[in-house]
């Protein structure tokens, strides 16, 4: 089990889901904080620290929905894993994807793991509950904060 924070970039462009899941790592009080952003554009410029987030520190695991604005998941994907700075972060496609073909694709583009959003509000909670569990205190991320 960790003892400091692990921060988690959501990258979700839909409110629902993004409320959701603030609400269930908030009541799980495990060693997490979620940052938010809503387009892929706006996750490399968190990423690569650029205009309002020239002073954030790089997160410890990505939470990477495949279909957003402006660039989507894959773009995202394939842009972190070309960046030798980014390469050693956890990225986890958060998606209502189920197609075999997304699954394929994020793995095959460096993810570690690929979890399908599931339409049922108590079932995907529990979804939630059993990744913070899993990543903030039983997996160990690399410790690549700058």
């Amino acid at each position: 089990m960790t003892n400091r924070k692990v921060e988690i970039l959501l990258v979700e462009d839909n409110e629902d889901d993004i409320v959701i899941i603030q609400e269930v790592f908030a009541d799980m009080k495990l060693a997490s904080i979620v940052n938010t952003v809503r387009d892929g554009e706006e996750a490399l410029a968190y990423l690569w620290r650029k205009g309002k987030y020239m002073a954030t520190c790089l997160p410890d695991i990505v939470l990477l929905d495949i279909n957003m604005p402006k660039k989507n998941g894959f773009e995202v994907l394939e842009e972190m894993k070309r960046d030798p700075r980014l390469q050693p972060l956890p990225v986890i496609m958060l998606t209502t994807s189920a197609r075999e073909e997304d699954v394929v694709r994020s793995y095959s583009n460096g993810a570690c793991s690929y979890i399908h959003k599931l339409v049922d509000l108590d079932k995907f909670k529990q979804l939630i509950k059993q990744f913070e569990h899993y990543w903030t205190g039983i997996s160990r991320v690399p410790l690549v904060r700058e």
